[in-house]
């Protein structure tokens, strides 16, 4: 099957055929495609400043770190790209809270995943 635009819970292929998108870009979309609060944000948004690498910072960046640090009852955030990235930063996150809180030295650390998962190693 072949997408080619998606509106609320549908998809059309390139065909015309319509389809009830029930994977949600596994819950990258659960809000529905092209969800008009979004695309205003987006469009809004867009006619400003639409990107800005990491070596920079922007307006919204402070608001953001606000709102997200505040909606989690965090000090701290680190916004990344992927899910590999987030994964990889929890684990240095917990190494380094085992050696400086809970004093595990470096020969005893222990990292436990499940075999055969996403995240693989």
């Amino acid at each position: 099957m072949v997408l080619s635009r998606g509106e609320g819970v549908w998809g059309w292929d390139i065909h015309g055929n319509r389809y009830l998108d029930c994977l949600a870009a596994y819950s990258a979309v659960n809000q529905g495609h092209c969800h008009p609060k979004i695309m205003r944000a987006l469009m809004d948004q867009t006619r400003k400043l639409n990107m800005t690498s990491r070596a920079f910072r922007n307006d919204q960046l402070r608001p953001f770190y606000h709102e997200i640090c505040e909606m989690t009852r965090s000090d701290k955030v680190l916004p990344v790209n992927s899910g590999a990235e987030a994964v990889e930063t929890a684990i240095k996150t917990v190494r380094k809270r085992g050696y400086t809180v809970k004093g595990v030295s470096n020969d005893e650390v222990e990292i436990i995943v499940c075999d055969n998962n996403f995240y693989n190693w």
